[in-house]
């Protein structure tokens, strides 16, 4: 199948020199290969039922969207056990380990997902914890 993205230009010739410095023989397999680590990565959380134990990682620019990031975490302050924050530049990069409800963990990771000024979330379910 054909298709076509909207990308920005700077996304797209550093996905370019990723993929080419790892010897992948075209921009469509590393495209392919990038799809189904996402799918990979989505199903995981989706597959999540009870008690989780998680990290959830995101990068953004402080001053577009830290009012309502603040917001959403107070939102599910009962599942977010700890946060960590930091600086790079005009982007902050902050984690909350969590421990909760999974459907809490995943409503909280795609909440964060729905901010422009929010460039990349990223979810590791560390395990499930012990009864």
């Amino acid at each position: 199948m054909r298709t076509s993205f909207n990308i920005p230009d700077e996304i797209v010739e550093e996905f370019d020199r990723v993929w080419a410095d790892e010897g992948i023989e075209n921009r469509s397999r590393a495209v392919r290969e990038a799809m189904s680590e996402y799918i990979e990565s989505h199903s995981r959380l989706e597959e999540r039922a009870g008690e989780i134990v998680a990290l959830v990682g995101f990068d953004y620019r402080h001053h577009e969207v830290i009012g309502e990031l603040h917001a959403v975490q107070h939102d599910y302050q009962d599942v977010i056990q700890s946060t960590s924050h930091t600086h790079q530049g005009e982007w902050c990069l902050e984690s909350l380990f969590c421990r909760g409800d999974a459907e809490q963990v995943r409503e909280l990771t795609y909440r964060l997902r729905d901010f422009d000024g929010v460039q990349r979330v990223k979810v590791m379910v560390i395990r499930d914890p012990s009864p």
